[in-house]
């Protein structure tokens, strides 16, 4: 099983995809940034882009990265990963699915203000013009599609020992 936390940049998704790991059986970290991140140490590099999840490598290679880490391990990967283009999760979920791999999928929302003081006030990354250009996106995705593709976990109040408690919770009661 997947368990893909979306949202934003200073939702929490980092920080709560350790803490759910601990709290489902046999549940393991995996970061899809990661995949990015080999894409983008490919030299002579790939045609420059502002994103990696617009190379059309990445998203075959997030399925088949799990796909085979969940064939090895067993278990539920816990996947934290801000995917806003529509056609880009259909990709993602529908091939995961085509390996009969279910998913759980989490939106962790905060709203507007509180996202750009955790981007702002961040303690590890400091303020981010990348993370702050984020924001309009995220919300137009949450108005058309995001929001109703998942379930929504609103962090705005809540920390995320609160977040991992209440997504371990539905995945474990369901």
């Amino acid at each position: 099983m997947i368990v893909w936390l979306n949202g934003t940049h200073g939702a929490g998704k980092t920080t709560t995809s350790a803490l759910v790991a601990e709290l489902l059986p046999d549940a393991r970290v995996l970061d899809a940034e990661k995949v990015g991140e080999v894409l983008m140490d490919i030299k002579p590099g790939l045609p420059a882009t502002d994103n990696f999840q617009h190379w059309e490598p990445w998203r075959p290679l997030v399925v088949e990265t799990a796909r085979r880490v969940l064939e090895y391990t067993g278990g539920a990967l816990v996947m934290p990963m801000t995917v806003l283009v529509e056609s880009y999760w259909r990709e993602i979920s529908d091939g995961l699915a085509g390996h009969g791999i279910p998913i759980q999928h989490f939106v962790l929302h905060a709203d507007q203000a509180t996202l750009r003081d955790r981007i702002q006030n961040d303690r590890v990354l400091g303020p981010s013009s990348f993370r702050f250009a984020h924001l309009e996106p995220y919300a137009e995705a949450a108005r058309t599609w995001l929001h109703e593709e998942a379930q929504v976990i609103d962090t705005t109040h809540i920390t995320a020992d609160q977040a991992a408690q209440q997504i371990a919770a539905s995945v474990l009661g369901s």
